[in-house]
């Protein structure tokens, strides 16, 4: 049976930790193997694989669904995230599954405000009264401090415009 690499990535932890699985491990084995690296202490934690909108349950036999080599498997206390993205005078509210990439929020949002292509090129989603603007490829639940919420502005990137 070939093996795969999975990548944990745990909610209010900074490290991605790897981890190897059968390919086709169950959902019992996945808990099993990481409450043995100590990723899984508290009993409200929820699993997710990649942006699965359903948690891994530990069912017996059930094998685990999206389980690939260099998958990531989220573990978060939010079965989902409710996101707010504010562009102009407009909001826009959404639940999402935990591990939702920053890329599909700001994809759903452009849809939303009915942004062309070139305007939606120009703007990222910038975290409400911070300045910070995660990546793309960044997981929703790792950017969570507290609760189960986040919020956004979708603002221009800075351009620069002129000679040197």
């Amino acid at each position: 049976m070939s093996e795969c690499v999975l990548f944990v990535q745990a909610e209010g932890d900074s490290r991605v930790v790897e981890m190897v699985v059968p390919e086709k491990v169950s959902e019992s084995a996945l808990m099993a193997r990481l409450k043995e690296l100590g990723l899984l202490g508290a009993p409200n934690l929820l699993v997710f694989v990649d942006e699965a909108e359903d948690q891994v349950r530990g069912e017996a036999d059930r094998p685990v669904e999206g389980v690939r080599h260099g998958a990531r498997v989220h573990i978060t206390g939010c079965r989902r995230i409710r996101v707010a993205v504010h562009y102009v005078e407009k909001t826009a509210e959404r639940d999402f599954a935990p591990g939702t990439r920053v890329r599909n929020v700001k994809a759903w949002a452009v849809r939303e405000f009915h942004l062309d292509h070139k305007d939606a090129a120009e703007h990222v989603l910038q975290i409400c009264e911070s300045a910070e603007r995660p990546s793309g490829d960044t997981p929703l639940h790792t950017l969570l401090h507290g609760g189960c919420a986040l919020c956004f502005n979708l603002v221009p990137e800075k351009r620069v415009e002129g000679a040197f």
